[in-house]
């Protein structure tokens, strides 16, 4: 605890933030298409297409932005934002099979367009060229903590797997998924950008702490967005989530919130994955403040973010850090 309150760390908006990571990026993305290279030609149109599809690189430029914080000043940490970029890549081409997605970022999902086979073949290649450049990095930490994550997050598919069609999951159980399936990933990203720069066992810790809180700030307002946002802009149908038999946060709190009969009927309407009931569904969501709720537990979780920012220095990365925490959470898609 402080003994005084201190002022929260200053924090860029999302232009700014992309300017200053913008020759970084350049350098991470260049180097993702150079070492995607196969000379098996089914696994360079996959891989292409589904990285090519661009996205906001958040996970990649979380990692050059918590180097550059933590002072370094060396090339070391594009390789590892590439590591990380195909390892969520590989995660996003498996997931899209499990789901029987047909849509992200506004086109046809790997697995729609070239088959569930090769989506899941590709994605171990990732997965595989992913510690093919952790290995060259030559630092056991590296590959210790990037292996745990993979493997959390493997952890994680099954548990929400164990939660579909489950009209039973409660909160807490929707927390466990999500920190393994999206908030590891992301500590690993940032505490790993400060392993690099030698900033020490608290910075590293840290830089871990804002990784996970954004993490799960992240993925709470997605969850949001499936039921307030906009499909065009997300690039992705609203409600998939319901169709899917996911029940997130919105729903978790009206179903714990609604009245006896609608309770009962939520529940059904989760164990059926049923679609065709979305305006049901947000109509109690809307009912129970369920959305709001949500968005204060997202808002929450990014104060955690930006107040563990605190043991770092000041400079302009650790304010892009900040920025993206406020992003996370007030974003549209």
């Amino acid at each position: 605890m402080h003994a005084f309150a201190e002022p929260a760390p200053r924090a860029l908006p999302f232009p700014a933030i992309q300017q200053l990571a913008a020759a970084d990026m350049a350098a991470v993305d260049a180097l993702i298409r150079r070492r995607l290279a196969s000379d098996v030609v089914l696994v360079n149109q996959v891989a292409e297409y589904i990285v090519g599809a661009g996205g906001k690189r958040l996970r990649p430029m979380l990692t050059v932005l918590a180097a550059r914080a933590a002072g370094y000043r060396g090339e070391a940490h594009h390789q590892l934002a590439a590591v990380v970029e195909f390892i969520h890549t590989a995660t996003l081409l498996h997931d899209d099979v499990v789901d029987e997605s047909e849509l992200r970022r506004g086109r046809a999902t790997a697995n729609a367009a070239f088959g569930n086979a090769a989506s899941v073949l590709v994605g171990d290649f990732l997965y595989s060229r992913a510690f093919q450049l952790m290995v060259e990095l030559d630092s056991m930490t590296i590959q210790k903590v990037l292996a745990d994550t993979t493997n959390r997050i493997a952890e994680g598919e099954v548990l929400q797997l164990l939660h579909v069609r489950n009209p039973d999951t409660d909160e807490a159980a929707y927390l466990r998924v999500i920190e393994r399936k999206t908030a590891v990933l992301f500590a690993a990203a940032t505490r790993l950008g400060g392993h690099l720069a030698g900033i020490g066992e608290a910075g590293e810790q840290a830089l871990a702490d804002y990784g996970l809180a954004l993490g799960y700030a992240f993925q709470i307002a997605d969850d949001v967005l499936d039921y307030a946002g906009d499909a065009a802009a997300l690039g992705k149908n609203l409600g998939d989530d319901l169709a899917e038999g996911k029940a997130t946060l919105p729903l978790i709190h009206a179903m714990a919130h609604s009245a006896p009969a609608v309770q009962a009927r939520l529940k059904t309407i989760v164990a059926e994955g049923d679609a065709s009931a979305f305006g049901e569904v947000l109509a109690a969501i809307e009912a129970c403040g369920s959305l709001e709720y949500s968005r204060e537990a997202a808002l929450r979780h990014a104060g955690a973010a930006i107040a563990a920012l605190e043991a770092l220095p000041d400079s302009e990365a650790r304010a892009a850090l900040a920025g993206l925490a406020e992003y996370a959470v007030r974003r549209r898609y």
